[in-house]
């Protein structure tokens, strides 16, 4: 990252990391996790009056929030995401995940476009689609791992459709009704994830290449899932030293297949 901006992005990293494990980490009961959050938001109404608490990660965030002239709306939304972690287990509908997502995971996007003053509407909205999808390949790839945190991200609207209920993760189930919902999820997140493409070609070179890697990295996930035939539970996908190599290939030379996504 260019040298002028890492203490900005080092300020949204450290809120964001930091307010995520208070959500996530140690075996706070859910009400201390929530007040924990809740001092995060006194702290952003502090900013928001003019008043920059001592605690760290604040005094960062306050200068990178004045400097480059930042919304505080992104960072309200990671934290009541993060409260919404706490509190919920399940999701209905696609909707409701994808709200989610807007508030969990597309904030990161818009927050970096402002640092970069590169936030026109078309960015931003190709931003949040390629954040978005990269929220939903964590949750297909981390299905086991969600699970024995007692959470479940697949909606529930299409376990229903595909006659898939929860005896599937708990039992590790890969039979024919998971491995068709697992291919339907794998393919609309690679739709979403390639939508955000010309997000790619509005940036400077620089960032151009960051984010050229990171949907290169979403797809290789996704066909780690699709190569295991949905079954997440013994071959979880993960991006090995190897996979890298061809990471960067498709960063830089996108196959037609990804863009054809």
């Amino acid at each position: 990252m260019p040298q002028a901006l890492r203490p900005a992005i080092l300020a949204v990293y450290r809120f964001a990391r930091l307010a995520d494990d208070f959500a996530d980490e140690g075996d706070a009961a859910p009400a201390e996790r929530i007040g924990a959050l809740d001092g995060f938001e006194a702290a952003l109404d502090a900013i928001a009056t003019g008043t920059v608490p001592a605690v760290a990660p604040f005094p960062e965030v306050a200068a990178a929030v004045a400097r480059h002239r930042m919304s505080l709306r992104p960072f309200r939304d990671l934290l009541s995401a993060f409260r919404q972690d706490v509190m919920t287990t399940r999701y209905a509908t696609e909707a409701l995940l994808f709200d989610y997502c807007r508030r969990s995971a597309n904030p990161i996007g818009r927050l970096m476009l402002r640092i970069f003053d590169a936030d026109a509407p078309a960015n931003l909205a190709a931003s949040d689609a390629i954040c978005t999808a990269l929220q939903l390949i964590n949750f297909w790839q981390d299905v086991a791992v969600d699970w024995a945190k007692g959470r479940v991200y697949l909606p529930i609207e299409h376990l229903e459709h595909f006659g898939v209920g929860e005896a599937h993760i708990a039992e590790a189930r890969c039979d024919e009704a998971w491995r068709a919902l697992m291919a339907f999820e794998s393919a609309r997140t690679r739709s979403l994830l390639e939508s955000g493409r010309p997000l790619a070609r509005a940036l400077p070179w620089r960032l151009r290449l960051e984010i050229s890697g990171v949907l290169a990295g979403g797809h290789r996930i996704l066909d780690g899932i699709d190569a295991a035939g949905g079954d997440v539970f013994r071959r979880r996908p993960r991006l090995s030293r190897g996979d890298w190599a061809g990471v960067a290939y498709s960063a830089i030379f996108p196959p037609r297949r990804h863009r054809a996504a």
